[in-house]
């Protein structure tokens, strides 16, 4: 009987700066939440790109982002939807929108950056944007950018001494994680990017295969599917205390600080060491035998 913990990263492991620039109105959005606002229209889907921000930085920035993205071969990766819409569909808006600019991204990046360069340094960068199948087009390009919450390192490291392997489901790019997983000593085997909330569900089914408990720490709505499936559904305020109702009503326990999950992992190691024993003493002559 083991237990593993799966970890979300951004609001969970890692403290985010977001940023969207909303291309119907041109304005810039800041300390914005790209789940909800991808949630807020049913043909919205936030689309991750395997960008490099200074590339893009350097790029004429009067040049389509959909030429752009052609021209270089940027691959992309569906992050999340509220309803199931095929990648074929996501790619034929994404390649001939004529709405966004290299302009457009550049700001997000400089946006994040300009709220991030005080740090020592940045663990993870991902830009992406936020297309309407049912315009069609790109209506928001969005950034991220931030790195671990104060004690992340320490919390993956007793886990680890506790003999609880850990993993990252995530909708971020699986570079960026994977950077990430290195410093907080994640192994890369155990990440997993470009996560759906759908496929975040499936690899905590996944992992109750192999072990007895399975523990979900998430933040966010995208997290919703997975907190339904796991053994133990935590709720980590740390980045924000604004959520909703459906997150509380899914979920097991609510945490301030990502240090308190080893406290909560050393409780269920308790009682499935209890469990364990319990099933062990179990006498198979005083089972009753059906005729």
């Amino acid at each position: 009987m083991s237990v593993a913990v799966v970890f979300d990263s951004a609001g969970t492991l890692l403290r985010t700066y977001r940023v969207a620039r909303d291309l119907l109105r041109s304005e810039m959005l800041v300390e914005v939440e790209t789940i909800p606002l991808t949630f807020a229209a049913e043909g919205r889907v936030l689309v991750l790109l395997n960008l490099n921000s200074q590339d893009i930085v350097t790029a004429p920035e009067t040049q389509l982002l959909s030429n752009y993205l052609l021209e270089q071969s940027i691959e992309f990766g569906v992050s999340c939807s509220r309803r199931v819409i095929p990648a074929d569909d996501v790619a034929a808006i994404l390649y001939t929108d004529r709405q966004a600019r290299i302009s457009d991204m550049q700001a997000c990046i400089r946006q994040v950056w300009s709220c991030c360069k005080q740090q020592e340094s940045i663990i993870a960068m991902n830009s992406g944007v936020i297309l309407n199948v049912d315009i069609p087009g790109v209506e928001f390009t969005v950034t991220t950018g931030g790195r671990p919450f104060r004690g992340a390192r320490d919390t993956i490291s007793e886990l680890h001494r506790m003999g609880v392997p850990t993993y990252i489901a995530s909708g971020d790019r699986v570079t960026k994680l994977e950077r990430m997983g290195d410093y907080l000593g994640i192994p890369r085997e155990r990440i997993y990017g470009v996560a759906t909330p759908s496929m975040k569900a499936q690899i905590v089914e996944e992992l109750q295969e192999h072990y007895y408990k399975v523990v979900m720490v998430g933040d966010a709505i995208n997290d919703l599917k997975a907190f339904q499936k796991a053994d133990l559904a935590i709720l980590t305020e740390q980045q924000s205390d604004s959520k909703p109702d459906i997150l509380y009503a899914n979920t097991d326990l609510v945490i301030r600080d990502v240090s308190e999950v080893p406290g909560i992992v050393a409780e269920l190691l308790k009682d499935t060491r209890a469990v364990r024993k319990k099933c062990n003493n179990i006498n198979p002559n005083m089972i009753p035998r059906e005729d």
